[in-house]
């Protein structure tokens, strides 16, 4: 049956054997066996660790088992070629949450993993236990972002209830100093007023005092000559 029907697998990063016909009804992975029939400790590793993927098509459904081809320098190149590739094609966002850059690098981490357990399970192992820390970090910040978004929109239908009796209060106070600013205005100019009055009555004692003074050392003057005079009789 395999090969007279055709199919059309999903694009992916990850590298799959060839397709299986499992009939018109997918069927449970958990028991799905190799696609040689024979079942050995590194295919129940590598069927838990990266499941195998089932699809529907008009012709049925299919199964495909991930590689177990070892990986070589060329593989590794060309999966990151295509990572960049895919980027590219499905627009993918740099920064910020991506639901289309998440799905490739997810599928670009598989992918590693495969390669690498194919060389060292038990290396494969430890980045296995590396790609669930980092999904629980993943799902524990998108929780925390619902949580942040959920909060902030409280907040803002909250202070949009208050908007009007804070734009009141505004206008009291934007009136309000307006006037303490006209006030502050008036006394200015009455203390500019005050100033220069004060200043043109300084300068009027000043110049009575100085004529007083001029006045008083004339007749000083004036008594010394008579002292003089009389003196200079007197002998």
């Amino acid at each position: 049956m395999e090969d007279t029907v055709k199919c059309t697998p999903p694009e992916s990063l990850l590298k799959y054997a060839d397709p299986l016909y499992v009939g018109f009804e997918p069927k449970d992975v958990s028991s799905a066996k190799a696609p040689d029939g024979k079942v050995t400790q590194l295919d129940d590793m590598l069927n838990s660790m990266i499941p195998p993927r089932q699809w529907v098509e008009e012709s049925g459904a299919w199964m495909q088992h991930v590689s177990k081809d070892p990986a070589t320098r060329h593989d590794v190149i060309t999966l990151q070629e295509m990572l960049d590739r895919r980027h590219l094609q499905r627009q993918a966002r740099e920064t910020g949450l991506c639901p289309v850059r998440e799905d490739l690098y997810t599928q670009g981490f598989d992918e590693l993993i495969r390669q690498v357990t194919m060389d060292g399970p038990e290396r494969g192992l430890l980045l296995l236990r590396i790609r669930d820390e980092i999904r629980m970090s993943t799902d524990a910040y998108k929780t925390l972002y619902n949580s942040s978004v959920t909060f902030g929109v409280k907040k803002q239908l909250a202070a949009e209830k208050g908007i009007s009796e804070m734009e009141a209060k505004i206008d009291g106070l934007e009136q309000k100093k307006k006037t303490l600013t006209n006030k502050v205005s008036e006394l200015r100019n009455t203390v500019d007023v005050i100033e220069k009055r004060e200043a043109e009555r300084r300068a009027l004692e000043d110049k009575k005092r100085k004529e007083e003074i001029d006045f008083l050392k004339h007749q000083g003057q004036h008594l010394d000559q008579f002292l003089k005079q009389v003196g200079g009789s007197t002998k």
